[in-house]
């Protein structure tokens, strides 16, 4: 986690920060330089614009789950990877690693105060907002739900994502966000071609924000139900990520009817 006294650093935003420094302040990578950058598909799209921005043409979104990551990696086409649940890491070493991420980010501060004394966390991420825009995020857990309630609430966003429903939401506008693309993400992994289907449940707006379901841990504790929102803007960069993402949260729970599947009114987390 990076944090400081006046602003926290998302997952996202932290792996995308260092992917934009690491070639210039991080020495295994100013020798090695950049084979690849990936998240996880929870994750925001930050990253993605750092590899555009870089020329990096190697740019991968994978399921939930490190191995994803370690494939990649093995094959020689990863440098550096992340996921919004905290988890960074690199190609040094197979896993993720909090201690790296740390010594990235000092590495990092230590770079631009050479230039800024002044520097902090804020001062780098809004140079960085600068530059990429900002990729609004929030992640809301619904946590030891009944997981009979959480199943239909499953089923039926699976139904909008369904060809036989003929686009189900599709030109649906709520709160403003037209639905441009429902689907349930899959993954064909580019080393050994295996294919992990119904990783995360995505529905993808015109202007590119997303709000993403996953559920997980349908046992006797109950289940648990994610829900992961995005937000491009590269105009206000400095909103509180839930004034700026309210919105879509509502747009989120009108959708998926959660609270009526549920009986859900509150997230156990937000994050």
């Amino acid at each position: 986690m990076v944090l400081s006294h006046d602003w926290f650093v998302t997952p996202s935003d932290s792996v995308a920060v260092i992917a934009h420094y690491a070639a210039e302040c991080i020495p295994y990578f100013k020798r090695t330089g950049i084979r690849g950058l990936a998240r996880s598909m929870p994750t925001s799209c930050a990253i993605d614009r750092v590899a555009a921005a870089k020329g990096i043409t190697s740019i991968f979104e994978v399921p939930t789950g490190w191995k994803f990551f370690g494939n990649l990696m093995d094959a020689g086409q990863l440098s550096i990877c992340g996921e919004e649940s905290f988890g960074t890491g690199s190609d040094h070493i197979r896993e993720k690693d909090g201690i790296w991420a740390i010594v990235a980010w000092l590495n990092i501060i230590a770079y631009v105060s050479q230039k800024s004394p002044n520097t902090s966390v804020r001062s780098i991420m809004m140079d960085f907002y600068s530059h990429y825009g900002r990729n609004y995020f929030t992640r809301y857990d619904y946590e030891e739900v009944e997981s009979d309630g959480a199943e239909k609430m499953v089923k039926h966003l699976r139904a909008l994502a369904s060809p036989e429903k003929k686009g189900g939401i599709i030109g649906a506008v709520f709160n403003g966000y037209e639905v441009a693309k429902v689907d349930d993400f899959e993954y064909v992994d580019p080393i050994d071609k295996s294919i992990s289907k119904n990783q995360g449940l995505r529905i993808i707006f015109t202007d590119s924000s997303r709000i993403v379901f996953r559920l997980s841990g349908t046992g006797s504790q109950g289940a648990t139900v994610r829900i992961y929102i995005e937000r491009y803007d590269d105009k206000q960069v400095d909103l509180d990520a839930q004034v700026a993402l309210k919105p879509l949260v509502d747009a989120a729970l009108r959708i998926s009817k959660l609270v009526e599947y549920t009986g859900r009114k509150e997230p156990t987390v937000i994050t």
